[in-house]
């Protein structure tokens, strides 16, 4: 899992790892879900993907327009 930058430094968001057909999210060094192209949409994972790697926003993005669109709970 790599570490989320967290620029704006309020984030729910820890950790991610990209895969190519979605992206695992860590919240609070906790809980992680699977996001895939199927469970979100291609759309919404391509800018998921760009949230993460740029350290800021992914929390905002998934509670306005992902909400619980995720594949499964992982941990």
């Amino acid at each position: 899992m790599k570490k989320y930058l967290n620029k704006e430094g309020h984030s729910g968001v820890t950790g991610y790892e990209i895969d190519p057909a979605g992206i695992l999210v860590e919240f609070n060094h906790d809980a992680v879900y699977l996001y895939t192209y199927e469970s979100a949409g291609r759309e919404a994972i391509k800018m998921m993907k760009t949230l993460a790697e740029d350290g800021r926003g992914l929390s905002t993005y998934i509670s306005r327009n992902v909400k619980d669109d995720y594949k499964e709970k992982v941990k």
